[in-house]
């Protein structure tokens, strides 16, 4: 079988299940496993995908999500030439589960999926409820600032780790938010996990000169975080290392 995948979180998906050696091209953000990408053409950036270098691999499967504004217009374009697509788009952790299911089906590894998923929920038990849940601002981008809602698998990863999202209840995927509202939140901890950033781009002191931030716990007490995007915000098995990070940060406020 011939696989183009387009988003990370697909490739990495691929990957987990042992089907790396169908992978014939991947999207130039796809950047796990290296040893695996590093090999494979590169057809463009996430929301650039380039259609003729998809269509001259001939693939019979191109794995493609709706994750972010944007990707509709490519899984337009991959329908309009023709092609066998396979469309994820995950709100919730149960969606990532059923996605990683619907992918291992379609490469005829069902098994394979099944064994994931079980081990991914097996490595992120829920920690059990407290009288207190410290509240765990994750921000996906700066300015400004950007934070999941209700329909988000952070907002699920959070809540297995033993905290809430003080947005959870607010509709949507995502929201911008004011100065004021975070304030008003008094989140407990801030996790920067800005989006298309670096990891060694991550800047504390950009959350700590936000005006009125300083009189937050989370700044006052030094509770900023920075966990990668690739571990946060790709719906896809690093999704394990995302709820590690969170179980510390959130166990470091309890102690």
């Amino acid at each position: 079988m011939r696989i183009v995948s387009h988003t990370c979180s697909n490739t990495e998906i691929v990957c987990a299940l042992g089907c790396a050696h169908w992978l014939v091209g991947v999207d130039d953000d796809s950047d796990f496993p290296p040893a695996v990408v590093r090999a494979l053409p590169q057809l463009g950036r996430d929301l650039n995908l380039e259609l003729d270098k998809v269509l001259a691999l001939k693939p019979d499967l191109v794995l493609t999500s709706r994750t972010l504004p944007g990707h509709d217009a490519i899984v337009a374009q991959l329908d309009a030439a023709g092609l066998n697509t396979l469309v994820c788009e995950p709100l919730r952790l149960s969606d990532v589960y059923d996605d990683i299911t619907r992918i291992a089906a379609a490469l005829g590894v069902p098994e394979r999926g099944a064994a994931l998923v079980a081990d991914m929920r097996a490595a992120m038990p829920a920690v059990p409820p407290q009288a207190h849940r410290a509240k765990v601002l994750v921000e996906w981008w700066p300015k400004p600032v950007i934070a999941p809602t209700h329909d988000s698998w952070v907002t699920d990863l959070i809540e297995l780790a033993g905290g809430c999202n003080p947005f959870a209840a607010r509709a949507g995927k995502s929201t911008p938010l004011t100065d004021a509202e975070i304030i008003e939140a008094a989140p407990d901890a801030i996790v920067m996990s800005w989006c298309g950033v670096p990891l060694a781009k991550y800047r504390s002191a950009v959350v700590r000169r936000r005006e009125g931030w300083s009189a937050l716990a989370a700044v006052r007490d030094n509770h900023i975080h920075a966990v990668t995007e690739a571990y946060l915000g790709r719906p896809g098995p690093r999704l394990v290392e995302g709820y590690r990070a969170l179980r510390g940060i959130v166990e470091d406020l309890s102690d």
